[in-house]
């Protein structure tokens, strides 16, 4: 028997693109022999579609074109995730399902039993679940096929999620010869292992070989790493598709290489690749082809430059150095450096004249209060004008260049610093950035050394550093991932040897800059707990812990 795998990357609402990538990777796939063809979830109309589903001419657009893809399907047939709309007693009823094409026809649908309602996924909202368990009998084999989270029910992590039944469970009492997988599982660090530990646990559980399709790519804040996998009878890999690319592969299971092993990379080198792929997504499928850059000499707007290189090209990347009369000479020698490394275009805004001209603006309304970060934050504000002034101009999308730690506590200017159409770094804790920095220069010198060693510094006051308003980054990282990432009290905190004083403003600054953060452009998921969708504060509450 030879299955064939489409991992491909398609984009939510773009039927005609998906069409062809489906139709592409059929055809391919049957070239190279295979005698089944399996896509990821959702691939007619892209994952996640969100309210678009609550549409009713988007439902129609994707029977369409599932019509349409499935006029070209063979005899060979194919199983396509899609979204299935049913009537009954005139209220229509969705699905996340999977299509059973053959010869030109739907024959055939799995309906997607559990639906996870945690994190960023809020399928209860515009699915209904299925009790029924999906079996089908092809080429002398009884198939099991789930769709995504179908699978995680097994896992020890999310066992605490109580759903009414249990698929694997049940398809362990069915004898069937193999289990198939269609998922669109948003990847972050680490959970790679996770979905290898669960494939080989249902392997075993189920006693038979296990076809896992997932999806890559990126959709808004989410990226989806691919790397599809086929588990056989013994409960060894015979097959792992690339990570964070597209790929079709066809895997005969009478020729196999098994080997016991996962093959893995370090958790930085998967940091950086996700988030090369977020971002080149993000950017093309947002319609846009150059991006800009507000590059401070710093750390993290020089890892977000070099990220944006490897994206989309030196040639579709502008970097700005703005500096004021406070900023050290070498940020901008830094900020010119890195442009002449990443070979992209350069150039210098001097901020001087457009601050003096706010200040004289101010002078009468402010007169008798001392300068303080009200004068500071006018700074970062005239830049974040000037870089949007510069977008609207030519076109070009504002990456921002924050990092998670700063965007916890605050430690950024509504209008300023936080200006832009994707936070890129937003969920990288600064401590990694140096990672991801020391990653970048692994091969070569890309960012100055300077730009690392130096202590960091917002410089919007002279001699301004970050550990004079923040406690020291692997301290500040450490507690903020214990009370957002673990949701850990103060108390709890402290007990572990943390400084009271040091623990009770960190956790105040989170709480009270809420408000920021919910104005704050998408960022890019790569932690188990990200801002945004997957993390849901009121910005008003006392609530203290």
């Amino acid at each position: 028997m030879k299955i064939g795998i489409g991992q491909i990357n398609t984009t939510v609402g773009d039927f005609k693109g998906n069409k062809f990538k489906i139709l592409n990777a059929y055809f391919k796939l049957l070239e190279e022999g295979a005698d089944l063809v399996i896509f990821p979830e959702l691939a007619v109309c892209g994952y996640p579609p969100k309210d678009l589903l609550l549409k009713p001419k988007f439902l129609e657009d994707i029977q369409n074109s599932l019509n349409q893809i499935t006029k070209e399907i063979r005899d060979i047939p194919a199983i396509i995730g899609t979204a299935e709309c049913v009537f009954e007693n005139d209220r229509r009823i969705l699905y996340n399902s999977a299509a059973w094409c053959k010869n030109g026809n739907i024959t055939k649908y799995f309906r997607k039993s559990l639906l996870p309602n945690y994190d960023v996924f809020d399928e209860l909202r515009y699915f209904n679940s299925s009790e029924t368990i999906n079996i089908i009998e092809w080429n002398n084999k009884k198939l099991g096929i789930t769709i995504c989270e179908d699978i995680w029910a097994n896992c020890e992590e999310y066992k605490n999620i109580k759903y009414k039944n249990n698929p694997i469970e049940e398809l362990a009492t069915k004898n069937i010869d193999m289990i198939i997988n269609l998922s669109a599982s948003p990847w972050y660090a680490g959970k790679e292992i996770k979905r290898q530990n669960l494939i080989k646990e249902i392997n075993q559980y189920l006693n038979c070989p296990v076809i896992y399709c997932n999806a890559v790519g990126g959709n808004d804040e989410l990226i989806f790493d691919g790397e599809s996998m086929v588990v056989d009878l013994k409960n060894n890999f015979i097959e792992q598709m690339p990570k964070f690319k597209e790929a079709v592969k066809t895997i005969d299971f009478k020729i196999v290489n098994s080997k016991p092993c996962f093959s893995t990379k370090p958790e930085i080198h998967n940091i950086h690749d996700g988030l090369v792929l977020g971002l080149r997504d993000y950017i093309n499928k947002s319609g846009f082809k150059k991006v800009l850059i507000g590059l401070s000499g710093g750390i993290d707007s020089a890892v977000v430059a070099s990220l944006a290189k490897e994206a989309i090209g030196s040639k579709n990347i502008l970097g700005i150095s703005m500096p004021s009369i406070i900023s050290s000479r070498h940020s901008i020698e830094d900020a010119r450096i890195l442009a002449e490394n990443l070979n992209i275009d350069f150039k210098i805004l001097p901020m001087k004249e457009p601050i003096d001209a706010i200040e004289t603006n101010l002078l009468n309304l402010f007169k008798g209060k001392p300068r303080d970060i009200s004068e500071e934050n006018i700074q970062a504000r005239i830049r974040g004008l000037h870089l949007m002034a510069v977008s609207n101009k030519f076109n070009r999308l504002v990456l921002t260049t924050g990092n998670k730690s700063e965007l916890s506590v605050g430690y950024c200017t509504l209008y300023g610093d936080m200006c832009g159409g994707l936070a890129v770094i937003s969920d990288v804790p600064k401590m990694k950035v140096y990672e991801l920095a020391a990653y970048i220069n692994k091969d070569q010198i890309i960012i100055p050394m300077n730009t690392i060693n130096k202590p960091p510094s917002a410089e919007l006051s002279p001699d301004q550093k970050d550990e004079d308003s923040l406690p020291p980054y692997p301290i500040l990282d450490s507690i903020l991932d214990y009370y957002i990432r673990q949701g850990l009290s103060r108390s709890q905190i402290t007990s572990i040897g943390f400084n009271n004083e040091q623990v009770d403003w960190v956790v105040k600054k989170v709480d009270q800059n809420e408000y920021k953060r919910t104005q704050a452009a998408p960022g890019l998921k790569i932690s188990q707990l990200a801002f945004g969708v997957g993390r849901r504060m009121p910005i008003v509450q006392k609530y203290l812990n």
